[in-house]
């Protein structure tokens, strides 16, 4: 374990070394906590990421974890809120998944975080992707956005909610942008979306 005295430190930190887990405090000098997550995934840092803030409203948590957290909690808290914390986040990253995703023309590659569309790469933001992998791994499925909510926004399903269609019309616009057809995530209306039929 490894302690880190400012924003500007886990940086560098964290491109030295491929960390399973970073304790992300928010209000960090040189380099606040929301930066250096939006660094951190740009980076393609595969990192789990928790965030602790003291700041405990709506807002800040969707952006936490729209600068690609994956959970959010509030100080004060208690060690064994934490720990229960890390174990759920350890569960997740331990699943079982496939090399590489693809529907049509589209291929998704986990261990790289790439993504290509008849081998024009994308570039997305970490919510574009983890939406994108979530309709790959269910390519059959019309996806609610309580659905979405639940995989993606999993300790604050209230937040995400009004966030959704923005992130799925950028992903559209970026997958056609590469070449695919309009309907590559088709929305099923008054249920939810799928990928298109092939």
């Amino acid at each position: 374990m490894e302690i880190a005295q400012d924003g500007i430190e886990g940086w560098e930190y964290a491109m030295g070394v491929a960390y399973d887990l970073i304790l992300l405090d928010l209000m960090l000098p040189k380099l606040d906590g929301i930066t250096l997550c939006k660094r951190l995934r740009g980076a393609r840092s595969k990192a789990l990421i928790l965030m602790l803030t003291a700041k405990d409203t709506t807002d800040d948590k969707v952006i936490g974890l729209d600068a690609g957290a994956d959970d959010y909690l509030v100080k004060p808290f208690k060690l064994k809120e934490l720990a229960a914390r890390i174990r759920a986040l350890s569960r997740r990253s331990h699943e079982l998944k496939p090399q590489t995703l693809s529907y049509q023309a589209l291929q998704l590659e986990p261990s790289t975080g790439e993504v290509s569309y008849e081998s024009n790469l994308l570039s997305l933001t970490p919510k574009e992707y983890l939406i994108l992998e979530y309709f790959l791994r269910h390519p059959k499925q019309i996806l609610t956005r309580s659905n979405i909510l639940d995989k993606l926004w999993e300790f604050d399903k209230s937040s995400g909610e009004g966030t959704i269609k923005t992130h799925l019309t950028n992903l559209r616009s970026k997958l056609k942008a590469a070449g695919s057809k309009d309907n590559l995530i088709e929305t099923v209306y008054g249920i939810g979306y799928r990928l298109g039929s092939l």
